[in-house]
C-alpha cells in the first residue's frame, strides 16, 4: 500500500477512536498523519469515504474469524450453546483490543453516535444473518421480536465494552479484554436464555 495512504488510514482510526466521527475534522486527521488535505481527497475523496475504507479494512478479518468460528461449531454436530455463539461473535472484536484498541473503540463510538445502521448494512449483513440464524436454532422459543430485542441489547453491551478501555470501566478492575469477554458472555447468555418477556398489555 502507498505509504501516504497507509499513514492516513492509521491516523484516521486513531483520531476517530479518540474524538468520534462527528467530532473529527479532516484537518485533525491530516495533522496526525502529517500529510496535506489534497492527499486525503486524492486517496479517499471525503471524510465519509475515508471512514468506510477504515471500516472495510478492519472489519474483514474480524468477520472472517467470526464466520470461521461459527462454522466450526455448527460442523461439530449437535446443539450449539448460546455461550458458544456469543463468544464466536464477540470474541474476534473484543480480543483485537489486546493488540490495538483504536478500531474497537472507534466502532463503539460510531454506535453511540447513531451511525451504525448504514455500516451494518454494508459490512455486516452476511455475518449478521449467519449469527441470527444460529441463535434462532438454539433459542426456538423466542419470537423474532423477542430475539431482536436481545440482539439489540447484546450490541449495546459490546459497544459499551469496546468504546472504553478496561481501566475506565466502573466496578471491579478488568485486567485484559479476554476477561471482559468472559464476563460479557456470561451476562448476555443469561439474558438470551431468560423466559420470554410478558406480552404487551399483560398485567405484571
Amino acid at each position: 500500500m502507498i505509504e501516504t495512504k497507509r499513514k492516513i488510514l492509521d491516523a484516521a482510526v486513531r483520531v476517530f477512536s479518540e474524538q468520534g466521527y462527528g467530532g473529527t475534522s479532516l484537518r485533525d486527521i491530516i495533522a496526525t498523519a502529517q500529510v496535506n488535505l489534497a492527499a486525503i481527497h486524492y486517496h479517499f475523496g471525503s471524510k465519509e469515504q475515508l471512514l468506510d475504507a477504515v471500516i472495510a479494512e478492519n472489519v474483514r478479518p474480524i468477520n472472517e474469524q467470526r464466520l470461521e468460528l461459527l462454522t466450526r461449531l455448527e460442523e461439530r454436530g449437535g446443539p450449539v450453546a448460546v455461550e458458544e455463539i456469543l463468544e464466536a461473535f464477540l470474541g474476534p472484536a473484543m480480543l483485537v483490543a489486546e493488540q490495538d484498541d483504536d478500531f474497537p473503540r472507534m466502532m463503539g463510538r460510531l454506535l453511540g453516535e447513531g451511525l451504525m445502521t448504514t455500516v451494518v448494512r454494508k459490512h455486516f449483513t452476511e455475518t449478521g444473518k449467519r449469527f441470527i440464524a444460529a441463535l434462532q436454532r438454539t433459542l426456538p422459543e423466542l419470537s423474532e421480536s423477542e430475539l431482536g430485542w436481545r440482539i439489540h441489547f447484546m450490541i449495546g453491551t459490546m459497544a459499551h465494552c469496546l468504546c472504553r478501555k478496561p481501566e475506565e470501566m466502573p466496578g471491579p478492575p478488568v485486567a485484559q479484554p479476554s476477561e471482559m469477554l468472559k464476563e460479557a458472555v456470561a451476562f448476555l447468555a443469561a439474558g438470551f436464555q431468560a423466559p420470554p418477556a410478558r406480552q404487551r398489555g399483560e398485567a405484571i
